[in-house]
Parts: C-alpha cells; structure tokens; sequence
C-alpha cells in the first residue's frame, strides 16, 4: 500500500518529495543483466540503435553463448518487445556462402518458432537480420526464469504444488509443440520462466538446433560429441543418437528434480562426469533428499529420466495427464472429508486479504459428506453419485488452472458453469456449489468487476449465513471479501464497518492470535488509513504485527507486511524517526529472507529513504536512493516504473541540497522515460514533469518553470477535471509562477478561480 501523496510545498520553488511507494516486485524480462553492450555488437550504441526502422535497443538484460537479450521498444506499435540478437562465430564471419546458409536456417527456424501459438510458449513477433546480426523480436516477459527462482530461493526446494504447477504447465506446452513436430533440444530452467500471474512460459524453441549451425557448440573431446547444457541432456543427445520428443521429457525430469530437491540429479564436478552420470548411474531418488515428497511425484520424475527413451512417458500429454490426476485425486479425497471444503474452494481469493490458513471445522447444517445429499430448507438435491462429482472436481480444478495463468474470463465461465450444475445434482446451498461461487466472485475481482464481486460475496455471506451460522468460517471469510471489494470500490466507511464486524467474530469464535483474525485486523488497519484516521490505524496495525509476530515469527513475510504498515501509520503521524527504523527493521528481515536485491526489500529500503529525507537528513537519502537507483536498474531495468519512481526521489534529494543543476537534469531524463513508457498523461509522468518546473524555480527561470506547470495543470485537468485537487494544486503552482513573473492581475484571477473550484465545484476557465 503506497504511503500517501507527500503534503505539498506552498510555492513552486520548494520540491516535493515523491509518494511513498508499496511494497511490490516489477520483475525483469528473464535473463541475467550484465554489466553492459560489447561496443563491437550491432544494437549497442547507448541501448540506442534502431533496428530495421522500427525496433530501439534500451537496455541489455541478458547475455549467454547464443547472444544477448534487449529490452526494446516497437515504435510502429509503441509496445515494449525483447529483442535476441544472435551472430555466428568469429571463425565463419565472412564467409558468404556460410552467412546466405545460415540466414535461411534461421527464417526456417524461426518461423517454426513464431508458428507456435500457445499460452505457454514465449511469442515471436519477428525475426530478420541487421548488419550481418540475426535477431528474434520476442512478448517482453514480466517474471523470472528458474533459474533466477532458484538462485532467490537460495537453492532451497520449491513448494510441492509449486512444482506441481508448473510441471503441469510445462507439458501441456510441450504436448502442443510435439505435436507440431517440433522439439525444443534445451530445456532446462533459464528457458522456463514464470510470470508475476503464475503463468508459466517456454521461450528460445528452435535456437539449439540454430546454434549449432552458428557455431555456438563446445567440445569435451575430439570425438566430435556436440555438447549443450550438460546437467540436462539426455543419454541419447550424449551418445549423439537420434533425438526426438521423448528427449525433451527427460530434460523435464532434469529440470523437475531440481526444482523438487534444489538441485541437478547429476550435480558433479566437471561436465564429463555429469554426462557419464547421465548416460551410466541410476539418479538418487529425489525424497532421499527431500522425504516429505509425494511419493506420485517422485515416481513421475524418475520416470521421466530413464536412460531408456522407450522407458518413460511416451508424450507430454501423458505426463499432463499424470499430474492432472495427482491434482485430481486431492482434490476428490478433499471433497470426501466431511469436515472441510475441496482444497481449490480457496485456491482463487483476492490476495493476501482472503486467504484463510486454517482447516475448517464441521458446519452448524445438515450435510454430510460433499459426495453425500444436502438439503436445506428451500431445496431437495438430484442425486448424484461419485463419479459425476468427481467429475465436477476435475472441472472446477480446471477452472482453477485458468486462473492461475491469468485467464481470468475463461475460468469464471467456467466455476459459472460447473456450480450451475452443482446446484442441478446437489443445491444451490451445498457448501461445494457455494465454494464455486466464490471462486467465480474471485475471478470477477481479478477482472476489475468490483461491483458485480461485492455483489456475489454479499449473497454467499447471505447464504452461508443463513445455512451454516453467521460465525462460521466460510461465512466470515465472504464477509471479509466483501469488505475488501467495498474498499476497492473507494466505500472505506462500509468496507470499515464489515471488517470491524467480522473482526470482532473472529475474535470470539477462534482468537485474536488466529492467522484469519490477525489478516482481518492488518485490512482493518489498511482501511483506517484510507480514512485517515491515522491514530487508529497505527493501533490496530501493531496489535496485528504482534500478532503475527507471536503466531508466524518475526520475519514472516505477512508479518514484515505489516511492520510496513505500522511504519506507514507512523510516518502519517509525523513520527518520522520511528518511521524510519521500522523500515531500516523490516528491510534488514527481507534481506535475510528474501534476499538484499528482492523488489519488496528494495521498497522498503525506498520508504526509509523517504523518512531520511522527512527528517532533513537529505545527503544520506541521496546516497540511499543512488544505490536503490542502481539495484532497480540491475534487477528491473532502466525504464521500469520503480527505478523511474528511485530516480524520481534522487532528483527530490538532489534539490534539497541546493544540486539544482543535477535535479533539473534528473528531472528531465525521468520524465522523458515516462512519457515514451508510460504516456504524457500518465500520473507518474506529470509528477516528474512537475519536478522539472520546481527546479527550473529555484534556478530562476521562471518563464520555462511557468510553461512546464501549465502543461501538467491542463493534462491534469484534461484527464481529472477542472476540480479534482492535484489539478487545483497544478493550477496553484501556475498562479505563484504568475506572481514571481510580475503578473499580478493574472495570478490573482487564477488563485480566484481555483478557490471558487474547490469551494463550489468545476467551473470553465
């Protein structure tokens, strides 16, 4: 949660500090960043060169044996693109007759590659040649690689359904290309990445095998064996024998064991002795390492790395299969436990604020088991008998799988359809069919349709009220989501309201230490803040970070999410100090858990220098925003938003110890990015436009300063109205430019007419 619109100056010389930012991750196009362009490469002129009059280089975000990756803008289109320059080695270039081979190889193969249309495969937009460089114009991906999760995690294991999740994605995108005829040749973790949404992607199909026609191959020996990424080939790439599908199903294992156990199955010193571990020695099985493993699990995956390519799964649609029926069947042994709901009724909430962790006791009603008749006062189930709720499991998890890859239409139509046939076989107040509803309200929240979820949950809250008690879990937890839609909708006194009602029943039926109490206070205390009653919200936040403290730990990341919050309340007290060393706390915790370069570690590190600068002591929160300028510039990039949002704050810091200069070029550069990035009407964009007119004021050039206010007062008013209070203040800043100008009858005509707006409401100039 951001951390409000910092007061602002009474004259336009005074610079303004940034808002206070949230504590979210903007993740980089997957790949390494690296410390900079080869000057020799095409495409590296200061991220500058365009490519076939369309295609600007920006920034290089990656680098590996097959070339560099760039963040790029389309400017035919305006959408920002990642561009893979390839180039053939050193000891071909020249050769013409090898460049004309070469360059139909790779149309050939990156047609086959830009042919691929499936949600879990990287898009290629376009492909061609620039001055002897081959490039693919591939989706820029917000997320990270496998790799890159791994190497976060500290090599720690992923979560079981974690793994679950994007094996079953991975092999559905593997189905699909099989059979297309197409095999991938390198899969392995740096060429899966998942996005923020959960969605999973492949990306580089068709360039192994383009690289060996390059030229970007090495050799173990003299023999001639072609080596690739050696801790996922399989036997017969080894052996150099014909290599088909089944060949891309044992890298899966690879990669799937690694994700399982935080490590390569042949995780040996050198690359021949990896090669002879996989052509020669049985793989540990995974739960030696990792005991509490399903035991499905590991029996997928030491399949999936048999030496034999007969020996494992024959396609990647029955290994999708296989993991759909590990998920099935918790799924139908959840819906057989009598006393609590199928596990994906919670798989889809709104975030954070929904989430319940506990296990739900037995209903206040009649039902029995979900495979069981329901009936309540209104209705009389249709019979139906196991298979055909299984059924409906299966389909409900499908749903569920359409969400987890942001397809968030489709898999409300879905949960839609399947509780209208829970409600045919068994009631519209069957915990099961009401559980689908509020998945189909979740998927309705994603969706931006905030009024027609607040409505669902209130009839869920109505009904589970009504059939189970209105105490009882599942009751309060569609209350809690109500509330939380009623706050996205801006009604913080209703939303205020239902939380403290709800907060109040928890307390009563499970304590005030319960994980689901302690979630409902944190968005009570959220709430208050909207509200601005900033004493409360401080109150109720540190009792939830006590809380937490005591259930969870203290570097529990739902209990540094409400340390934040707590600094937060703090800073809107005026408390800056303490503020202050709330944040330092937290960011030192994220460090330790999350890591030093973590998105959520950087913007708290971002909020201390924010207190920094509250409390005058600006020299140390310049230095704290240039070293958070350069960690979001390494992890994110140049034009993302919070490394334009930590060059923003530099400028602010620069200003306040009189570097007007230095501000007005920081000013200036940021506010360009925006502009080309996010688009001159972008609220980001006039804030740093108007930080430009603030340091033009205090260099007293205040005819320039005077043009730059006009130009985001009119946006402002254009894209929020003649009323709205940042327009006002726009309008404000003009009139003292107005004044310091000379222009005495124009300032006070417009200082009147800004009065009369926030007086008596809009009226044209």
């Amino acid at each position: 949660m951001a951390l409000g619109q910092a007061a602002q100056p009474e004259h336009p010389q005074e610079p303004d500090h940034p808002d206070l930012s949230g504590h979210s991750d903007h993740s980089q196009h997957a790949g390494r960043p690296d410390s900079g362009p080869d000057p020799h490469r095409a495409g590296t002129s200061g991220g500058g060169t365009l490519i076939q009059n369309r295609y600007r280089l920006h920034e290089l975000v990656g680098r590996g044996g097959m070339g560099e990756v760039w963040r790029a803008l389309d400017e035919s289109l305006g959408r920002r693109v990642a561009v893979k320059c390839l180039k053939p080695s050193t000891g071909h270039f020249g050769d013409a007759g090898f460049t004309r081979v070469l360059q139909e190889r790779f149309r050939r193969e990156a047609r086959v590659a830009a042919s691929l249309q499936h949600r879990g495969i990287t898009v290629v937009h376009d492909f061609g040649d620039h001055d002897g460089v081959l490039f693919l114009v591939m989706e820029l991906l917000d997320g990270r690689n496998l790799l890159q999760i791994l190497d976060d995690a500290q090599r720690h294991p992923l979560p079981v359904p974690d793994i679950s999740d994007i094996a079953e994605q991975v092999a559905a995108a593997l189905a699909y290309t099989h059979g297309q005829g197409v095999v991938h040749r390198d899969l392995k973790p740096a060429n899966i990445i998942r996005l923020t949404d959960g969605a999973v992607k492949i990306c580089d199909f068709g360039i192994a095998r383009l690289g060996h026609d390059i030229g970007f191959t090495s050799r173990l020996t003299g023999s001639g064996m072609a080596m690739g990424t050696p801790h996922y080939m399989s036997p017969e790439q080894i052996d150099a024998a014909e290599v088909d599908h089944r060949s891309d199903l044992y890298s899966l294992g690879c990669v799937l064991y690694e994700l399982a156990t935080g490590a390569p199955p042949f995780d040996l010193g050198d690359p021949w002795s990896i090669l002879v571990g996989h052509r020669d020695t049985a793989p540990e099985p995974p739960r030696s390492r990792r005991p509490e493993l399903p035991a499905e699990m590991e029996r997928l995956i030491l399949d999936l790395l048999a030496k034999d390519p007969e020996a494992r799964p024959q396609d990647a649609a029955d290994v999708c299969g296989r993991l759909k029926a590990m998920r099935a069947a918790g799924v139908a042994a959840a819906a057989r436990r009598p006393d609590r709901l199928p596990g994906w009724a919670r798989g889809l909430s709104t975030g954070s604020a929904a989430r319940s962790t506990r296990v739900h006791r037995p209903a206040a009603g009649p039902h029995h088991a979900l495979t069981g008749a329901w009936s309540t006062r209104t209705t009389t189930a249709v019979a139906a008998g196991p298979e055909a709720l299984d059924a409906l499991a299966a389909r409900q998890a499908e749903a569920a799988d359409l969400g987890r890859i942001g397809n968030w239409q489709q898999a409300y139509e879905l949960h839609s359809a399947v509780c209208a046939e829970r409600e045919r076989v068994q009631g519209p107040e069957h915990p099961a069919a009401l559980a689908g509803r509020y998945e189909a309200a979740g998927c309705l929240s994603r969706l931006g349709r905030a009024e027609e979820a607040l409505r669902l949950y209130t009839w869920i809250a109505e009904v589970r009220g009504r059939v189970l008690g209105p105490d009882h879990d599942d009751t309060l937890a569609a209350r809690h989501e109500a509330a939380y839609e009623l706050g996205r909708l801006g009604r913080h006194l209703e939303a205020h309201q239902e939380y403290a009602a709800v907060l109040a029943a928890r307390e009563r039926t499970v304590g005030a230490d319960d994980p689901d109490t302690l979630q409902c206070r944190h968005n009570l205390a959220v709430n208050l803040g909207r509200l601005g009653r900033a004493e409360e919200a401080y109150t109720e936040a540190a009792l939830a970070a006590a809380g937490r403290t005591r259930a969870l730990g203290p570097d529990d990341l739902d209990t540094l999410l409400t340390r934040c919050e707590v600094a937060y309340a703090l800073g809107r007290l005026g408390r800056w100090g303490d503020a202050l060393d709330a944040y330092r706390a937290v960011a030192e915790a994220r460090a330790r858990t999350l890591g030093a370069g973590h998105g959520d570690t950087l913007a708290a590190r971002y909020e201390a220098g924010i207190c920094l600068s509250r409390l005058g002591r600006s020299e140390e929160a310049r230095g704290l925003f240039e070293e958070l300028v350069a960690a979001r510039t390494r992890t994110s990039g140049s034009a993302d938003p919070e490394t334009l949002r930590a060059r923003h704050a530099l400028g602010v810091s620069l200003g306040l110890l009189g570097q007007w200069d230095r501000a007005l070029a920081e000013a200036r550069e940021v506010a360009a990015i925006r502009e080309r990035v996010l688009g001159p009407a972008d609220p980001d964009t006039l804030a740093g436009k108007r930080e430009i007119a603030v340091a033009l004021g205090w260099l007293g050039r205040w005819a320039g300063a005077l043009a730059v206010y006009r130009e985001v007062a009119d946006a402002r008013e254009r894209v929020l109205g003649a009323a709205h209070p940042d327009t006002l203040m726009s309008r404000t800043d003009e009139a003292h430019c107005l004044e310091r100008l000379g222009r005495e009858d124009e300032a006070r005509a417009l200082h009147r007419r800004v009065a009369a707006r926030g007086g008596d409401g809009p009226e044209e100039l």
